[in-house]
């Protein structure tokens, strides 16, 4: 049978399996019943046709992507909490083929994967969809790049932007916490100064008009990637335009977007001003000790691993992978590069969207929602370079204690992270790697031990004792790195490296 280009949509219940714990049958019953009432004629009055129905998931066709994407806005942005349930819902279109009532087909696969990974109330596309439906007529914004099972490398997806909701990216949110965001509209004019870092956020103009041309013109100098611009309907030109000068986008309506803004205000009100949280503070230490970053470790590492990677979350913590992550950071022989996970991520000031990558060189400043990330490089066998963020994570050291660090030190002490898992791992060929691997091999593991050194002061000075036999430890000071053999005296401002982990020597309190 004849294949044909056609529009694959999935929807479900976001919160199906949930509801089904504390439901008896005849309120899944009702639930299932509502679920049908809802999407069957939202699909069909956009011109599509309903597949099949797999309970609490559906599958339809369209022959148009502009009709599939308005059907799934609708059924986003009508179904709230009064029903009982949300959906989700995920678009694919490419070549499909009918047999017997049913559909198949690549596009089919992927509007399933991608329907995986969506989170409840939103829509989520292919490339392929985005490039057929009417790009002016429907707002949309990239996700990232994602790993979908049974499909090579990372997929683009992208997200449908309803009326009601905005996504605003870490910059964004993080300009808004420090009060560094100026709003620049037709009613309120550009101003004549701007406060120090301030990013710029131009609302209710036309794409390619007068008054944006005008206003962008009374600006004082903006770096290109401090400079965003709100708009809900905007054509494929104007928007490539925009950005292909560093500059930013916000899609979403100007009320979507005020009440975005409001409810982040709203929270910094309410948040009390002592949120540092403290794991163990001494008020006589003379010294705190810091978790405040990720050692890279060069490649290969002996016969095992070739390349590895690891994610940062948005709140600073680092991970070996997740679907929530920020910005990636992959190294490989040829060195290190960091690849941006959302849009608005800011490296050596170039503003980059998701999936964009950049080559980190020594003293480049990485900006996310949790803040700065310095890459320091280093040249030193063993260690590409180490990235720099200060956590709230520390311990005191008071006069005349000792202080254990490492994956499982004694109590008192500063724990490493131990991360499991080894999918960030690029694996070498051969047996050994083969060896590592199946025997639970991970990074954090094999290069920190669970008591790796001790901190101690006398109270004139301090020193890191290493105390694992094979694993070494490290100095990090004034850009330079030197192994601890046996015993070191250290210094405030000094950082130690053990493994994949930074810890740094800070005064109390700083």
């Amino acid at each position: 049978m004849a294949t044909r280009t056609l529009t694959v949509v999935f929807t479900d219940l976001s919160n199906y399996t949930a509801s089904v714990g504390r439901s008896d049958r005849e309120a899944i019953r009702h639930l299932i019943a509502k679920h049908e009432q809802t999407v069957i004629p939202v699909v069909e009055a956009c011109g599509g046709r309903i597949v099949k129905n797999l309970g609490d998931s559906y599958m339809a066709l369209f022959e148009a992507a502009s009709d599939a994407a308005q059907a799934c806005l609708e059924l986003v942005t009508t179904i709230n909490a009064d029903h009982g349930f949300s959906i989700r819902a995920a678009m694919a279109t490419g070549d499909v083929e009918t047999i017997d009532g049913d559909a198949f087909g690549e596009a089919v696969n992927l509007a399933a994967r991608i329907l995986s990974k969506a989170p409840r109330g939103e829509v989520w596309l292919s490339s392929t969809t985005r490039m057929c439906m009417n790009q002016t007529e429907v707002a949309w914004e990239h996700v990232g790049g994602f790993t979908l099972k049974g499909m090579p490398g990372h997929v683009p997806i992208y997200r449908l932007v309803p009326q009601n909701r905005v996504w605003l990216v870490p910059a964004l949110v993080q300009a808004i916490q420090s009060h560094r965001l100026v709003r620049v509209s037709q009613d309120a004019p550009a101003p004549s100064m701007l406060p120090q870092g301030a990013v710029v956020l131009l609302e209710g103009f036309e794409p390619g008009s007068a008054e944006l041309t005008r206003a962008i013109g009374l600006l004082p100098v903006v770096e290109p990637a401090n400079l965003w611009f709100q708009a809900y309907s905007m054509a494929p030109s104007d928007r490539y335009e925009w950005t292909e000068q560093g500059r930013g986008i916000v899609m979403g309506t100007s009320e979507a977007l005020s009440v975005a803004i409001d409810k982040i205000l709203s929270v910094i009100q309410k948040t009390p001003t002592t949120e540092t949280i403290i794991l163990e503070f001494n008020a006589e230490s003379v010294v705190d000790l810091v978790l405040c970053g990720m050692a890279l470790p060069s490649v290969p590492i002996g016969d095992v691993v070739a390349g590895y990677s690891y994610d940062m979350l948005n709140d600073g913590r680092w991970t070996n992978r997740s679907e929530r992550a920020v910005l990636r950071v992959e190294v490989s022989a040829t060195g290190v590069r960091a690849v941006a996970c959302v849009n608005g991520i800011i490296i050596g000031g170039q503003r980059l969207q998701a999936g964009d990558s950049r080559e980190l060189n020594d003293g480049v400043v990485i900006q996310t929602l949790a803040g700065k990330v310095s890459y320091i490089h280093l040249n030193f066998a063993g260690y590409f370079g180490v990235l720099v963020a200060w956590t709230s994570a520390r311990m005191g050291l008071s006069e005349g204690e000792s202080l254990e660090i490492g994956r499982e030190p004694n109590h008192p002490g500063l724990a490493l992270p131990d991360r499991r898992g080894q999918e960030n791992i690029r694996w070498c060929v051969g047996a050994r790697a083969a060896h590592a691997r199946d025997g639970g091999f991970t990074l954090d593991r094999a290069l920190a031990g669970r008591r790796q050194m001790v901190v101690s002061s006398d109270g004139v000075s301090l020193a890191v004792k290493g105390l694992h036999k094979t694993i070494n430890t490290h100095v990090l000071r004034d850009g330079s790195l030197f192994e601890v053999q046996d015993s070191a005296p250290v210094h405030i401002g000094d950082m130690i490296v053990a493994g994949t982990s930074v810890v740094a020597l800070r005064g109390p309190k700083s």
